[in-house]
């Protein structure tokens, strides 16, 4: 009697990540299921299934086979328990119905007896199967995240230029736990409303043919008008996805970038935003309810027309002594377990294609062939440190028509400091991305001792060189651990290493003053300390890496002249013996460079010292240092 009731239910939570919606053919049908135009468009691509991905959905339950097989035994414990129940209630009626009152008395005794300690079996499986298959899923959970995360860690440095992080760390959490429950707790739910739907049709052709033929008249037609409906659901439950994944990759960015939000006073601008990238998924989601009202009003007329056919089929046959109260009893009693079998078996179709369409997003990732290698190459013995960029012409992948260099030819010797300086915009910083193989040139040659940088390890590459930015980044740990973050193995380091590095880099005397030491805790992004302090940390990590290379992108400029003072005297201890590269924007640092190369419309327009790049009246180099765009 509750079959068409749960059927249009489980119809209406049918939203599976499909294809975007097409146009419809009538206007209601367009106002129904057209997303609106901020949510048409996906970021990762949309999902169309097929039956490798299923398979492969499927492998992700192997490893927890055992797990899950004995979830499944008692699965089918607890369920032929559930099917005993109606049976038992018919017998029960018709014993009350049927004999003499001492009798029945006896015989319910026997059979409450005999119930009670079949329900606690029944527990007892039930409980079992819901705690290997919540084991199996938190299992699959943990290694699709690892898995997707070091997909992640892979990924070229392009791939994040065009991608935002919020929606990456939502495929992360959101989809890696759906898809594992669609593969264990939810194949859990499907066979266990497959074995009851089997059951109880089957009882109910045991108790009446003819009542079961009528029962059962409903299912095909709230069927196919369920399958149909469902599938326009789920494309605005897509959209409906897709907008949310924009929504809080707007709120995550926000959030993160608080105290600017603050210091702006943009508070009312963000939240405004933010209700506006949510406006589009509540138009969807009204959409979505009219339609749902309008099913559930259809499929509860036609689960009450069947209810009142029953009763009046089923009365006239007891009537006719054809069956007894009993077996009606137990008939309605199954057929409401179909109506919630296929309700069951709905949900289980609608989990599984939600499962499918998330999957299919985190393959994209998992599979996703970085553009630059993250490892693998030859690794030199040996390394002096001289540096070169050959005729390099290069546009940032995100920004292809706007080309950074044209031609630029630049070159560092070992053990010598090279002051890049220029305008706003001039490059200075791509330089250093270029040495870091973050990215590739278009055309030219990075080398590093003549050894061409794409056939060296990108990992060995990365480990002979040091960075120290003009806005370190710090990781909301320990300073301790943000120091040792510069080791390549940082259980190898000793304190007294760790200790000596500090010293060096003139950080030893506010570390000490902290209350936790090295064990201070610094706060998301170093936001704990000064911007001196962050540098002088930042330099202790450096020191501790021990780089043949050095890049320094200025890490003075925005100091006082007290911080100034220590981490220029921690950055000459630093740069001792090394290969340098420094993006200069401080007279004084350009001084006591060895040579300057002057970055101008994509190439070196000047290179030489400073005294020579002043001598000339017109040179770029001068204008630059008159106009104050290099401080003094």
């Amino acid at each position: 009697m509750a079959l068409a009731r749960l059927l249009g239910v489980a119809a209406v939570r049918l939203s599976p990540l499909t294809a975007r919606v097409a146009p419809g053919t009538g206007p209601l049908r367009r106002w129904l299921f057209t997303a609106p135009p901020r949510l048409r468009s996906g970021k990762l691509g949309a999902s169309r299934f097929a039956p490798q991905e299923m398979r492969r959905l499927m492998a992700l339950a192997r490893p927890e086979r055992w797990r899950i097989g004995g979830a499944v035994g008692l699965l089918l414990v607890s369920s032929a328990v559930t099917m005993t129940v109606p049976f038992a209630i018919g017998r029960v009626v018709d014993i009350i119905y049927q004999e003499e009152a001492d009798t029945a008395r006896q015989r319910l005794i026997t059979i409450c007896l005999a119930l009670g300690g079949v329900f606690i079996v029944g527990a007892a499986a039930n409980c079992g199967r819901v705690y290997l298959m919540g084991i199996s899923g938190a299992r699959i959970a943990q290694q699709l995240r690892v898995s997707v995360f070091g997909a992640l860690l892979r990924q070229e440095v392009a791939f994040f230029d065009r991608s935002r992080t919020g929606e990456l760390v939502n495929r992360l959490s959101a989809d890696t736990a759906l898809v594992s429950q669609s593969v264990t707790m939810n194949i859990s739910d499907g066979l266990r409303a497959t074995a009851m739907a089997s059951a109880s049709v089957s009882m109910m052709f045991y108790v009446s043919t003819k009542l079961a033929l009528v029962g059962l008249s409903i299912v095909p037609p709230v069927a196919m008008v369920a399958v149909v409906y469902g599938r326009y659901v789920r494309r605005i439950t897509r959209a409906v996805q897709d907008g949310l994944a924009d929504a809080n990759a707007v709120a995550e960015e926000k959030l993160a970038n608080i105290r600017t939000v603050r210091v702006f006073a943009r508070e009312d601008h963000e939240a405004e935003g933010y209700a506006r990238s949510t406006r589009d998924v509540l138009a969807l989601c009204q959409r979505e309810t009219l339609a749902r009202a309008g099913f559930f009003g259809m499929t509860g007329l036609s689960g009450n027309s069947v209810i009142l056919a029953v009763l009046y089929y089923g009365g006239s046959l007891v009537g006719a002594g054809q069956v007894t109260v009993g077996d009606l009893s137990a008939f309605l009693l199954y057929a409401a377990y179909v109506g919630v079998a296929v309700g069951g078996l709905s949900s289980f179709y609608s989990e599984l294609q939600r499962g499918l369409g998330a999957s299919t997003r985190l393959w994209q990732l998992v599979d996703r062939q970085p553009q630059l290698p993250y490892s693998g190459g030859a690794r030199p013995a040996a390394l002096r440190g001289d540096l070169r960029l050959q005729d390099v012409t290069f546009a940032y992948p995100s920004r292809p028509d706007d080309l950074v260099f044209r031609g630029l030819s630049l070159s560092v010797t070992e053990g010598s400091v090279l002051a890049v300086v220029g305008p706003s915009g001039s490059g200075k910083s791509t330089v250093a991305w270029l040495l870091l193989r973050l990215y590739d040139p278009l055309e030219g040659r990075v080398t590093l001792d003549g050894n061409d940088v794409r056939e060296l390890d990108p990992m060995w590459l990365r480990d002979q060189i040091g960075v120290v930015s003009q806005e370190p980044v710090l990781f909301s740990t320990s300073i301790r651990e943000n120091i040792l973050y510069g080791a390549s193995v940082a259980s190898t380091v000793t304190e007294q290493q760790l200790r000596d590095a500090v010293e060096q880099a003139n950080a030893a005397e506010f570390v000490d003053r902290l209350q936790d030491g090295m064990d201070t805790l610094v706060g998301e992004r170093g936001v704990m300390l000064s911007g001196g302090q962050k540098q002088r940390i930042a330099i202790a990590r450096a020191i501790l890496k021990s780089p043949r290379l050095l890049i320094l992108d200025e890490a003075t400029s925005a100091l006082d002249s007290e911080s100034e003072s220590l981490v220029q005297e921690a950055l000459q201890r630093l740069m001792r013996g090394r290969t340098v590269i420094t993006i200069a924007h401080r007279l004084s640092t350009v001084r006591r460079a060895d040579a300057i190369a002057v970055l101008s419309g994509g190439a070196v327009v000047e290179q030489g010292s400073y005294d020579e790049l002043m001598a000339r009246s017109d040179g770029v180099f001068r204008r630059l240092v008159e106009r104050q765009t290099i401080q003094s």
